[in-house]
C-alpha cells in the first residue's frame, strides 16, 4: 500500500508534458525567459547570502 502512494508522487512524461503546457498557456513563451531570469537570480542570491552568513558564523567562532 505504501509503494503504490509513492509512485503516485513521482509525475510521469505525460504529467511533466502537461504542466509544462499549463505553463505556457498562463504566461506565454515571451515571458517564461524572463520568469526563469528572476528565478536564476534569486537562487544565486540565496547562495550568496547563505556563503556570507557561514563565513560570519566562521569568523565568530574564532573569536
Amino acid at each position: 500500500m505504501i509503494s503504490s502512494n509513492i509512485m503516485l508522487a513521482i509525475p510521469g512524461g505525460a504529467s511533466i508534458a502537461l504542466i509544462v503546457v499549463a505553463v505556457l498557456l498562463l504566461f506565454g513563451g515571451k515571458k517564461i525567459p524572463e520568469l526563469m531570469r528572476g528565478l536564476g537570480s534569486g537562487i544565486k542570491e540565496f547562495k550568496d547570502a547563505s556563503k556570507e552568513d557561514d563565513s560570519n558564523d566562521k569568523l565568530e567562532e574564532k573569536k
